[in-house]
């Protein structure tokens, strides 16, 4: 059963323009797994927008929004040997997760150049 969806859409140069401030957002916002992987590419601005949307998508496919009480770097983001993006949940996240049963969690992502966005799906 479908608990819920979430989408979520972000212009690339807005989160180009936090990571710049060199003001802990990076560090507060991303696990060190998904530093080190945006940072190995050349278009790594795309990629950490597509991972902020990513966890904003996540938050409304829950239903509970910022209200679920965690730190974004709870929600990470891995890809598998192919480069299929999922999640892998820690901490507070984590344990809200098995209490919630959310036992399938669905994660596409898409960027370019000006954009990002991602879509989840949360299943019991």
């Amino acid at each position: 059963m479908i608990i819920g969806v979430g989408i979520d859409m972000i212009e690339v140069e807005r989160v180009n323009e936090k990571i710049d401030k060199r003001n802990g957002f990076k560090e507060k916002i991303f696990s060190e797994g998904e530093i080190a992987f945006c940072e190995s590419k050349k278009n790594k601005t795309e990629n950490y927008a597509a991972r902020f949307a990513a966890k904003e998508a996540f938050l409304k496919a829950t239903g509970l929004g910022l209200t679920l009480g965690h730190q974004l770097s709870e929600i990470e983001i891995v890809n598998d040997d192919l480069g299929k993006p999922s999640f892998n949940l820690t901490g507070e996240v984590k344990k809200k997760s098995l209490e919630k049963n959310w036992n399938k969690i669905h994660l596409s992502l898409s960027h370019l150049k000006n954009v990002a966005c991602a879509i989840v799906i949360i299943e019991e």
